[in-house]
């Protein structure tokens, strides 16, 4: 039961979409209708400056970390621990509170892996800054950040964290299957 509840309160916190929170605050266009339709850090950065971005940046980074700390103050360990994370990052795509349309789950997805290993989510958010910077692609440094967490899960804290955390690639990627079309292309928006 308690497991049950720790998911249901992650999938809530994770529905607090940062991007649209911080557009009504700071009265600047809707995320889900300006730029890229994205209620993610990046998009927010196109359409609202870095800022704001940093605020919607750390903002959906906490709510993973603080679902998945949540979750250890209700004694879940392993797979169903790593279930309440997954719970934060389907919130964070699919917000109740927003229409169930929100973001890509990247920084959500680093979040979570911070709060299942502090070492793990270290790494994520460095492959993802390295490759963003050097290449200046967000969505490229985002798919190979959040393909590599499981790895990182795997040999840094338990396996059971493994499929939960594999599970959460898999949204995450296919939340950019767009975007990989577009690098394809080569078309796709650089960070400015």
């Amino acid at each position: 039961m308690t497991a049950l509840i720790a998911i249901i309160i992650a999938y809530l916190l994770g529905s607090i979409s940062t991007a649209i929170v911080a557009s009504k605050l700071f009265k600047t266009a809707d995320p889900r209708t300006e730029g890229s339709g994205n209620a993610g850090a990046t998009n927010v950065l196109r359409i609202a400056g870095k800022q704001q971005a940093a605020i919607v940046l750390a903002g959906d980074l906490l709510k993973g970390v603080i679902a998945v700390w949540i979750g250890h103050l209700f004694h879940l360990h392993g797979f169903i621990l790593g279930l309440v994370a997954f719970a934060a990052v389907v919130g964070h795509v699919f917000p109740l509170y927003f229409g169930f349309k929100g973001g890509k789950g990247v920084a959500t997805a680093i979040g979570v892996v911070l709060g299942l290993s502090l070492i793990s989510g270290i790494l994520m958010a460095a492959v993802w800054g390295a490759i963003a910077f050097t290449l200046r692609y967000a969505s490229l440094a985002s798919i190979i950040a959040v393909i590599l967490a499981p790895v990182f899960l795997l040999i840094f804290a338990k396996a059971a964290f493994f499929f939960p955390t594999a599970l959460i690639a898999a949204l995450v990627v296919w939340k950019h299957k767009e975007n990989m079309t577009r690098l394809q292309n080569k078309t796709e928006s650089k960070i400015a």
